[in-house]
């Protein structure tokens, strides 16, 4: 789901949201009713559309929900808005009022593309006057629908490609300006329990992947075969690669089995390069070396796996920081895209995980957030590497 643009579904309650999901995927995947209300937390429908390819529609509950269940539907469909590429708006009767207004606000905001559809057409057509409002003053493009007789769905889907824009599919290469083709890369791998059996973990996958698209040599190794395969490059039986990626656990004992000159990194910090701020990650983690006692730090990892006993988001970080600054620190854990129940500029330091799992938009929304509330932001990957020491070796690669 990493790779496919999300389109979020907004508007009040029976205006059309889930029948508007069920014409785009061409079946009945979402839930109708006449009963206000139906759906109540977002729900996401992985669908493929022609000349669109796969793509995640989220359906949300009305924006005009009412009570305390209600103001609790709202809330989390509001919190889709960061998580989107694209915001379609649902209204319905030519009637724009403070829901709409409120919500085409919050896109612009947060820097979401967005387009209306006037759903019912069929019933009461689009007003010209409405028409202009929208187009003149919200620069938005809007389309005249109807879910029961969708006749211009072609142009709607061109709506949203337009909206999507040319490569939604896309983000920056992680290894570019690092490998090219022929070159060697090595790929040191744990075995540990986070690593599933049988498999490797997805940042793992998306590298050997990227190095496979490069016609480039990927060498797949565990750090008790380190020594032995750069000895052979010292009898001249192998070339030197010119790169070792790592996972961030291990930096401290790969360091010891290669050559100081030797380009390091690790899959995390490569990922920040892809679906974070490799340069707003590098500056926030040097203020590791400001943290004092009582400082609270926040953890986003954006996965929900089942945590074990070593894990390194919840144990293996937390304890390398307090060990590392000497500080008493206190930590919190979010896992996938939920918010933090305090405010942002409660804590001294956030630390987001690579983000394999989720898109390049939902991460920077994250990180933008905490640098609004003032609040340095670091990369499972670059605290781990501070914390080892060895910092500067690990990102230096990526300085260019």
């Amino acid at each position: 789901m990493a790779t496919r643009p999300q389109i979020g579904i907004f508007g009040r309650r029976n205006a059309g949201k889930s029948s508007l999901i069920n014409v785009l995927s061409g079946q009945n995947v979402a839930i109708v009713s006449d009963i206000p209300g139906t759906t109540t937390d977002p729900v996401r429908k992985i669908i493929e559309i022609p000349a669109l390819g796969p793509i995640v529609l989220i359906d949300t509950a009305g924006m005009d929900d009412t009570g305390l269940l209600g103001e609790k539907k709202v809330l989390r469909s509001r919190q889709v808005i960061a998580q989107v590429n694209l915001a379609i708006l649902i209204f319905t009767g030519n009637f724009l009022g403070e829901y709409e207004k409120n919500l085409m606000e919050d896109f612009r905001l947060q820097e979401v593309p967005f387009l209306l559809l006037h759903n019912m057409s069929d019933k009461v057509p689009l007003d010209p006057e409405i028409e202009e409002e929208i187009t003149r003053g919200y620069g938005a493009d809007i389309i005249d629908f109807s879910c029961k007789d969708p006749h211009n769905s072609e142009q709607l889907i061109a709506l949203i490609s337009k909206n999507l824009g040319p490569s939604p599919f896309r983000t920056q290469p992680m290894l570019e300006g690092l490998v090219r083709e022929n070159d060697q890369v090595v790929l040191v791998c744990s075995t540990d329990s986070e690593a599933p059996e049988g498999r490797l973990i997805l940042p793992q996958v998306q590298v050997i992947r990227e190095i496979l698209d490069r016609r480039a040599i990927s060498v797949v190794l565990q750090v008790t075969q380190l020594a032995s395969w750069f000895n052979k490059i010292k009898t001249g039986e192998r070339e030197r690669p010119v790169l070792v990626i790592t996972d961030s656990q291990l930096f401290g004992s790969v360091e010891q089995h290669i050559p100081q000159e030797q380009p390091l990194t690790g899959f995390s910090i490569l990922l920040s390069r892809t679906k974070g701020d490799f340069g707003v990650c590098l500056e926030g983690t040097k203020t590791i070396d400001r943290l004092r006692d009582g400082d609270h730090i926040l953890l986003l990892e954006s996965c929900s796996h089942h945590s074990t006993c070593d894990d390194i988001g919840r144990v293996k970080l937390p304890g390398l920081l307090k060990r590392y600054t000497g500080k008493e620190l206190l930590f919190e854990m979010i896992s996938g895209l939920d918010v933090p129940a305090n405010p942002l500029n409660h804590y001294a330091l956030v630390i987001q995980c690579g983000g394999c799992m989720i898109t390049h938009r939902q991460v920077l929304a994250r990180i933008r957030e905490a640098l609004k509330a003032g609040v340095p932001v670091s990369n499972y990957g670059m605290a781990i590497a501070y914390t080892r020491g060895i910092f500067d070796r690990a990102t230096r690669p990526l300085l260019f």
